[in-house]
């Protein structure tokens, strides 16, 4: 089970960065202001180019800020990097499962990784294979797996070591309507055990059907932040996908210049 947090699991207060790129300096996140209460799942909304990734990358420690204050599970990520690994998993968008092992050998490398006995990796192993249905192909390789089969087994990865902060980077990217309904099942389970989500989502009816929060990222800032609900209201819209395009605009190229920079900074952490 995940540690209880006494706080929110994130706070994050007038955070900056910039990239550059072939049109210049690109300033992607200008003073964003964010606070997530723990137990809950909060969806990070924006058009392609906003930050969302950058946001996750800062979160989880792989990019340094230019400025702001930033803290996950009641440690400064800038003074604590370490203290904030332990406490978060990160799934990316791009599924970071070794497909030459089984999904056993996948799970035991990362309960190894997290320094558990070989005993309590084991038992955590296959409390994972048991809890995301993949016990039966538990000893066949990765790369005979369906996609939804090596997303559920990314997700069981990222929860080897009882993360109270989880991070979920567009995960059901390419899954099937079926396979994404199971990860949102999944997903429910985490922040009924006390799981704190950050969440971000192309798919708006995902974080209609997952979100408590809904906060929305364009032109470098929190631009609206409220309950899936009390947006549509606040908008008169009949759907996320209404208050999204009421809010976004199109990115500039100099922001998809941005954007391609920040590929090269993209990595997963556990």
């Amino acid at each position: 089970m995940p540690s209880v947090l006494s706080g929110p699991a994130i706070e994050i207060a007038g955070l900056r960065k910039s990239y550059r790129s072939k049109s210049g300096e690109q300033q992607v996140l200008n003073g964003v202001d964010l606070t997530v209460p723990a137990g809950t799942v909060t969806a990070l909304l924006g058009p392609n180019g906003a930050g969302k990734t950058t946001t996750v990358g800062v979160l989880s420690t792989l990019l340094r800020a230019d400025a702001g204050t930033v803290r996950v599970a009641g440690h400064d990520v800038a003074r604590e990097p370490d203290a904030v690994r332990a406490s978060i998993g990160v799934t990316g968008q791009i599924t970071a499962v070794d497909e030459l092992l089984t999904g056993t050998e996948n799970l035991r490398l990362m309960a190894e990784l997290n320094h558990l006995g070989r005993a309590d990796g084991r038992r955590r192993t296959a409390e994972l294979l048991d809890q995301f249905g993949l016990a039966e192909a538990a000893g066949k390789p990765v790369a005979t797996y369906s996609g939804g089969m090596k997303r559920k087994l990314d997700l069981a990865m990222t929860l080897v070591g009882s993360p109270s902060v989880v991070f979920l980077d567009e995960p059901t990217t390419g899954l099937d309507p079926r396979s994404r309904r199971t990860l949102w099942d999944e997903v429910r389970a985490l922040v009924t055990g006390g799981t704190t989500i950050l969440l971000t989502t192309q798919y708006l009816e995902e974080a209609d059907q997952l979100a408590d929060s809904v906060a929305v990222l364009n032109g470098g800032r929190i631009v609206a932040e409220g309950t899936p609900a009390e947006l549509k209201a606040v908008h008169d819209a009949g759907s996320l996908d209404d208050v999204f395009l009421a809010l976004t605009e199109p990115p500039t190229e100099a922001e998809l210049d941005a954007a391609d920079a920040r590929t090269t900074d993209k990595e997963t952490v556990r």
